[in-house]
C-alpha cells in the first residue's frame, strides 16, 4: 500500500523552487570598507527623511526631489499631501545635509511629521512610516522617537514590513536612558553617538540594544533661512548612518536588510576586517 504523499510545512522550499531564488550576489572579495563603498556617491539609492520638513536649495543640501506633509483632518482621515510649508525648525533639514554631505548624488525625498515649535503627534508619526514604506524607499531616516507605549505594537508591525519590503529603516536612540521606539527594535538599524569628528567613522556595539555608533557630537549643521547650527544628539549620528547605508546600496543595490547591517558590522572602524 502506497503511502500518503506528505506536504510541505508553511514557509517550507519545494525542490524546484531553489532555482527560482538565487540571489546572484557574489562575494568575490573580502567585505572591506573600499569594497563596501568606495566611490559610492549614493547615485540610485531613493532616501526619504520622516522628521520636520527639509528646506529645499539650502546651499548644504541643495534640490530636495519630493516633500510631503503628514496630517490628520477634521474626519480623522490620514492625509499624505504636497508640503508647501516646509521646515521651521531646522531638525530636517540639519539630517538633511548630513546626508547629502556624505553621499551627494542620492534621491532626497522629505515626509514632514513634525510642524511649528515641534509639534506633533504619535498618529502622525504612524501615518507618515507607513506612507513612506508603502513607497518603497532604498533607506528611511527617523532622528525621532516616541515614548508612548501604545504606539509601540503598531510600530513593531510597521518596522518589521519596512524590513521585509526590503526598506532600510535607520533610527535614533533617544538622548536620555528612557523606552522609547522604533529604534529599540531590531529590524532597524539602531544608532547612538560618538565623540570623533571623522563623518565616516562608525562602530559596531555589540552589546545592544544600541547597534552603531557615530558622528554626532558638537557639529555644524544646516538649519533653516540658509543658516547653520552647532549641534549635538544621537538625531544627529543617525543621517551619518544613513548616508553610508546609501552610498554602500548605491554600489551594492541588491543587498537586503540583513545583509546591509552584517556588511556595515563587518566593515565599522572596530570590526577586525578594519582593524
Amino acid at each position: 500500500m502506497a503511502e500518503p504523499e506528505e506536504e510541505l510545512p508553511a514557509w517550507s522550499l519545494p525542490a524546484e523552487a531553489v532555482d527560482r531564488i538565487r540571489t546572484g550576489l557574489r562575494w568575490d572579495e573580502p567585505i572591506t570598507r573600499e569594497w563596501a563603498l568606495g566611490g559610492a556617491t549614493g547615485a540610485g539609492a531613493r532616501v526619504c527623511v520622516i522628521d520636520s520638513g527639509i528646506e529645499d536649495g539650502h546651499p548644504l543640501v541643495g534640490s530636495v526631489q519630493e516633500s510631503y506633509a503628514v496630517s490628520i483632518d477634521d474626519d480623522g482621515e490620514e492625509r499624505v499631501e504636497q508640503d508647501r510649508q516646509g521646515d521651521k525648525v531646522g531638525h530636517g533639514t540639519a539630517c538633511a545635509g548630513i546626508i547629502r554631505s556624505l553621499a551627494p548624488d542620492v534621491e532626497l525625498v522629505s515626509v514632514r511629521v513634525i510642524g511649528d515649535g515641534y509639534t506633533g503627534s504619535g498618529r502622525v508619526l504612524l501615518a507618515g512610516l507607513r506612507w513612506a514604506i508603502e513607497q518603497g524607499y532604498d533607506v528611511i531616516n527617523m532622528s525621532l522617537s516616541t515614548t508612548k507605549r501604545d504606539f509601540a505594537v503598531v510600530l513593531h508591525e510597521l518596522v518589521d514590513r519596512a524590513y521585509f519590503n526590503r526598506s532600510v529603516l535607520v533610527a535614533s536612540a533617544h538622548n536620555m536612558a528612557v523606552e522609547s521606539y522604533p529604534w529599540r527594535f531590531s529590524s532597524v538599524i539602531s544608532v547612538g553617538s560618538h565623540e570623533e569628528t571623522d563623518p565616516l567613522a562608525y562602530y559596531f556595539n555589540p552589546s545592544p540594544p544600541v547597534e552603531f555608533f557615530a558622528r554626532g557630537l558638537e557639529l555644524d549643521v544646516a538649519w533653516i533661512e540658509g543658516s547653520t547650527l552647532r549641534v549635538t544628539g544621537n538625531s544627529f549620528a543617525t543621517p551619518h548612518i544613513t548616508g553610508i547605508c546609501a552610498l554602500i546600496l548605491s554600489k551594492h543595490p541588491d543587498l537586503t536588510p540583513f545583509q546591509l547591517k552584517s556588511v556595515l558590522s563587518l566593515t565599522a572602524n572596530n570590526s577586525a576586517v578594519n582593524g
